[in-house]
């Protein structure tokens, strides 16, 4: 009986160490055998952790993966590589720690580093940035060749120089804080290996987000060795170093990730924090329909009764409660439209 019992206990410590994933959960579990199949053969877009069992951080990070997974799927393919099993897999893509999680994009063959947080809610938004980011890469002609996954880890994507605006001691002030639009102003050194790295991926997400935000967020450069003014003015000890410009508020310091996706879903959240919800349309023709969902990813169409069947008081408390919502996600930037009966 006490061989049986010693057996069974060793029996769930192997299960509690190799159990962050299974059959059952929407995390697809890669392997060496599975991996070009799954993920570099497919057109789809990949989140991958590489994970070791015995790492608490992946413990912690197991059931909001699965969250993320299931909330992701139909939409963007959710994987797990156990790296301390499978360390050739982890060591071809260069991972050095766990949890590692990576974005397998348009080209598969350089994914970018996911430098998020580790709520399931962080890793959505991220998929959905990376999901915007590569169907507007398709509709635009471009298959994810030479112009993602630089060295910089990022998958930096090709972007217009020109979208990173030049800033210098004489025309800070009246071009970032006497402007109503949101800067992301990074200050730099030439001689910087970081500043080098991050340049590629700041040139896209500048040009990235110029089209996203309709020119309400941008993005800028400070050689702060020329410009020691404005290094000093704002306390630059180290390059690079992002700060956030909001009129009328204090600067910020950026501290999310440095790659295109990263420094994208972040303006974006800054983006949506000082714009309206969605504006309620009731579908009266088709071109309703289109102008006011085309341009989105996600359009919301609530079908309300007729308002004999509930009065104008029904109604109204009907429009209030897709006011609230209207307002409450509006950072997800979804259309809304109403239709009747």
């Amino acid at each position: 009986m006490r061989a049986f019992l010693g057996v069974l206990a060793c029996s769930l410590t192997v299960l509690s160490v190799h159990g962050l994933y299974s059959a059952s959960d929407d995390v697809v579990e890669l392997n060496p055998s599975n991996f070009n199949r799954e993920v570099l053969q497919s057109d789809s877009l990949w989140l991958i952790e590489f994970y070791a069992p015995w790492c608490g951080h992946c413990k912690n990070l197991a059931p909001e993966w699965k969250k993320a997974a299931t909330a992701l799927k139909g939409i963007v393919k959710v994987g797990a590589v156990d790296a301390d099993q499978h360390n050739s897999l982890g060591g071809q893509y260069g991972v050095r720690g766990f949890p590692t999680i990576k974005i397998f994009g348009a080209n598969k063959n350089k994914p970018e580093d996911y430098q998020g947080g580790r709520s399931s809610q962080a890793i959505v938004d991220a998929a959905l940035n990376a999901l915007r980011s590569l169907v507007k890469d398709r509709l635009g002609g471009k298959t994810g060749g030479s112009d993602h996954g630089r060295q910089s880890g990022g998958g930096g994507g090709a972007g217009n120089k020109k979208d990173v605006v030049e800033l210098t001691d004489d025309n800070f002030d009246r071009t970032v804080l006497d402007s109503d639009d949101v800067w992301l102003v990074e200050f730099f050194a030439p001689w910087c290996g970081h500043c080098k790295n991050l340049e590629p991926e700041w040139t896209a997400a500048a040009t990235e987000i110029k089209d996203q935000t309709k020119g309400k967020v941008k993005l800028g450069a400070v050689d702060a060795t020329v410009h020691q003014g404005l290094a000093s003015r704002y306390g630059i000890r180290g390059f690079p170093t992002i700060k956030i410009f909001r009129k009328g508020e204090e600067p910020e310091d950026y501290q999310g990730g440095r790659t295109r996706s990263d420094i994208v879903a972040r303006a974006m959240d800054l983006y949506s924090d000082n714009i309206p919800p969605p504006e309620l349309q009731e579908i009266l023709n088709e071109d309703v329909l289109k102008k006011t969902c085309e341009d989105y990813q996600l359009c919301i169409i609530s079908v309300l009764p007729h308002i004999l069947d509930t009065g104008a008081s029904g109604r109204n408390s009907y429009l209030e409660v897709m006011r609230t919502m209207a307002e409450k996600y509006k950072k997800k930037m979804w259309g809304s439209v109403i239709c009747t009966s």
